[in-house]
């Protein structure tokens, strides 16, 4: 049976499409390639994808009508908080830890709620 093997992309609606994809590439180190998409490549961006379903009335995107949410993996979760920070990004305060990994969570300029996971080395 063919089936789908992982997810080939994103795609998200912007009021400032080239802003927002240069607010990423310099905050979260995404980079992008001609047209304004931003692409992960090579080796270090292999790794658990997980494609997920929530509850129409889910707190976990956020207080506002947000309707999905972008999870980003991160090589280390405390050291892009502190530059995110540092560079004035708006982060939530909560953090969770689980046994495949911790998680925290910030908001991009147009205010979508964005999910940080640093998967765990045995998970």
């Amino acid at each position: 049976m063919a089936k789908a093997v992982g997810v080939g992309g994103v795609f998200l609606k912007a009021q400032d499409p080239k802003a927002l994809a240069a607010w990423y590439a310099t905050h979260l180190g995404i980079q992008g390639e001609d047209g304004g998409s931003l692409v992960f490549s090579g080796p270090e961006s292999a790794g658990t994808t997980v494609f997920a379903h929530f509850p129409r009335d889910t707190k976990y995107f956020g207080d506002g009508e947000q309707q999905s949410m972008l999870n980003f993996r991160v090589d280390d979760l405390d050291q892009l908080l502190a530059q995110l920070g540092d560079a004035g990004v708006r982060i939530d305060p909560k953090r969770e830890s689980y046994p495949y990994g911790h998680f925290a969570w910030i908001w991009d300029p147009e205010g979508n709620r964005v999910e940080l996971w640093q998967p765990l080395p045995d998970a």
